[in-house]
C-alpha cells in the first residue's frame, strides 16, 4: 500500500465513495468533484490493484484519486476501478490518510437495495451525530452493510464516521440515488448545490461512470484471459 499526497491540508471532512451497489459512491463523488472544482492532491496505490489505467479526453485518470476543494475543507476519494478483494486494504489507506491530515469526519457513501417494489429515493445513515436525523435522514435500524464501508465501520478510529445510504432498487448506475446523495450531503455540509440541472448532471456522470467501469472490466477480462493463455 503506497498513499502519495502533494498537499496535506488539515482538520479535513474526508468523503469517499466506492464502487457499489448502483455506483452510487462513484457517481456521487465524481458529480462533487465536478461541481466544487476539486483539485486533484494524490493517490492510493495497491499492488494488488490491477495494472489497468483509464484515459478520459486525453487525460489518464488514477484508478483511486485523492481530490480537495480548498473552501470548503473537503478531502474526496474517488474510485475508478474494480476494488473487489481490497476492502480491508482501502479502509487501511483511509483510517492513514485520517490519521494524516487529521481529518475531524469521515463520511462513507453507498447504495443500499430497496426493501420495496421500484424503490421510494429514500436516504438513511449511521452515525452517532443526531444532525443527520435533524436534516431529515432516516436512521438505518436494520440492514446489511458490505464493501468499503463496512470494513471502515471496523477498522477507522482516527475519526467519527458517517455512513449515508441512498435507496437503489437496481444493480445498474443509478443517477436518481446518487442526486438523492449530493441533496443530503448539501444540507449537511451546506455546499449550496443548484438542484435545476443536478438529475442531468448525474444522468451524463452515469453514462460517464458505465462506460469507464465496463472498459476496466472488459480490459480486465483480457488480462485474464491472457494469464490463461500462458498457462495453456
Amino acid at each position: 500500500m503506497k498513499i502519495e499526497l502533494k498537499k496535506k491540508p488539515k482538520n479535513v471532512i474526508i468523503i469517499e465513495g466506492f464502487p457499489g451497489f448502483g455506483l452510487v459512491g462513484t457517481i456521487s463523488t465524481e458529480f462533487l468533484i465536478d461541481h466544487l472544482g476539486a483539485k486533484q492532491i494524490g493517490s492510493i496505490w495497491l499492488e494488488d490493484l490491477a495494472p489497468l489505467l483509464m484515459v478520459h479526453d486525453g487525460k489518464a485518470i488514477d484508478p483511486l484519486g485523492i481530490f480537495y476543494d480548498k473552501k470548503h475543507n473537503i478531502v474526496i476519494l474517488h474510485a475508478m476501478t474494480n476494488i473487489k478483494g481490497l476492502e480491508w486494504k482501502l479502509a487501511s489507506s483511509l483510517d492513514e490518510i485520517c490519521r494524516q491530515l487529521k481529518a475531524k469526519e469521515v463520511i462513507s457513501i453507498e447504495g443500499v437495495g430497496s426493501m420495496t417494489a421500484g424503490g421510494n429515493g429514500g436516504a438513511f445513515y449511521y452515525s452517532d451525530n443526531k444532525k443527520w436525523e435533524k436534516i431529515g435522514v432516516e436512521l438505518l435500524k436494520e440492514g446489511i452493510v458490505i464493501g468499503v464501508t463496512a470494513a471502515l465501520m471496523v477498522k477507522l478510529k482516527c475519526a467519527p464516521l458517517s455512513c449515508v445510504f441512498a435507496e437503489t432498487s437496481t444493480g445498474l448506475p443509478d443517477s436518481r440515488a446518487a442526486a438523492k446523495i449530493i441533496e443530503v450531503l448539501d444540507k449537511y455540509l451546506n455546499l449550496k448545490v443548484d438542484y435545476k440541472p443536478l438529475l442531468k448532471k448525474a444522468a451524463e456522470f452515469e453514462n460517464k461512470v458505465k462506460g469507464l467501469m465496463d472498459k476496466s472490466k472488459e480490459a480486465t477480462n483480457i488480462k485474464e484471459k491472457k494469464e490463461l493463455s500462458y498457462l495453456g
